[in-house]
């Protein structure tokens, strides 16, 4: 008996360290594989998601041309190319150009900075540094350039850090375009694959799983990204309307900072600058166009977000800004998802827990 017993301890002893040895293995295989793949997994995720979110339109044209798939997604890739290039290369030229004037107009000394207004002494707390500073630009702008030069030199370097990362990153969305026009062009084989590993993880709920992730990027994209973009083209309107210069740049800071959910920071230094520049009625017109943008996301935030998916819309906003905060941009749907799905397991653990407290 005792021989049975040490035999059978053994036994067990060297199946458990046999698992040990192959479940080291398979972390020690994962973190290497994921070691590598490391520097691709923001262009593949994003590659994944803008492939999510036009899968559905994707397949409408697919359909109206008969079907051709790889065809369908060369035409997809080349549109989004182009929707990410064209206005990149529009601003670049826009700015370029206003560079180049301004530098001219400052070579040949007419390059002339209008009075500040007496009402812009009267602001609260920065009214009187600001006059000094306008003042003193509108009367001898080489002077007011030598006095603020240490704090233009302090900021040049972060300037440069900052074109450089705009530039990776759209450098970066256009690789993660291509990305996803080659996962649309193998749409069906990617479908299959999903499938079994929803499957895999989630059992006979994968399915629904899966729904539910694809519907969340579809919402988080339309709710979140599509209103900032929404709230762009009106503000753009707004500021080209206004004449502000630079009325581009202004647009372009407004996306990034409304796709933050900080859109308000642009239109309030915009706003103080049109009552310091134009006429009163200008100006109130201008306030109340820009107040009609930022309530826009009000309306149509509830509206998009959520829509499709089988989860409240609160959970849906709690994960893209909880995820944002987190992990930056990539987190509004990382976030999203992640919560959703995790929503949608509390709930099936909840049922089948009063299912089986209803059993006799």
């Amino acid at each position: 008996m005792t021989t049975q017993n040490g035999s059978f301890d053994r036994t067990r002893i060297n199946l458990a360290l046999e698992a040990s040895i192959h479940i080291g293995l398979a972390i020690l295989l994962t973190t290497a594989c994921l070691l590598i793949l490391r520097p691709f997994v923001p262009l593949l995720t994003w590659g994944i998601i803008i492939a999510v979110s036009a899968y559905p339109s994707f397949r409408q044209l697919q359909a109206k041309l008969a079907g051709r798939g790889v065809l369908t997604a060369c035409i997809f890739t080349l549109v989004l190319l182009a929707l990410l290039i064209v206005p990149v290369m529009l601003l670049a030229g826009t700015l370029v150009e206003g560079v180049q004037t301004l530098a001219a107009h400052f070579k040949d000394g007419t390059l002339l900075i209008p009075s500040p207004p007496s009402s812009v002494e009267n602001w609260p707390i920065i009214g009187p540094p600001v006059n000094r500073v306008w003042g003193l630009a509108s009367r001898d702008l080489a002077q007011a350039l030598k006095n603020v030069a240490p704090q233009i030199k302090a900021v040049v370097p972060g300037l440069f850090a900052a074109s450089a990362e705009i530039g990776l990153t759209v450098l970066q969305f256009a690789l993660s375009i291509l990305v996803a026009g080659a996962l649309l062009a193998n749409a069906k084989a990617a479908y299959e694959l999903t499938c079994s590993l929803a499957k895999r993880l989630f059992g006979r709920q994968g399915p629904e799983f899966q729904q539910l992730i694809g519907a969340t990027i579809r919402s988080v994209t339309t709710g979140i990204l599509g209103v900032a973009f929404i709230q762009s083209v009106l503000a753009g309107l707004g500021f080209l309307v206004a004449g502000l210069p630079g009325a581009g740049l202004w647009t372009v800071m407004f996306l990034i900072a409304a796709v933050l959910q900080v859109g308000v920071l642009i239109l309030i230094p915009a706003v103080v600058y049109v009552f310091a520049v134009s006429t009163m009625t200008k100006a109130v017109i201008f306030l109340i166009w820009c107040v009609i943008v930022a309530l826009v996301d009000n309306v149509l935030k509830p509206l998009l977000l959520g829509r499709g998916v089988a989860v409240p819309i609160v959970v849906i906003f709690l994960g893209a800004i909880g995820g944002f905060v987190a992990l930056g941009i990539i987190g509004l749907f990382v976030g999203a998802i992640v919560l959703s799905v995790g929503y949608k397991l509390f709930l099936a653990w909840i049922n089948e827990g009063s299912l089986t407290n209803q059993e006799p």
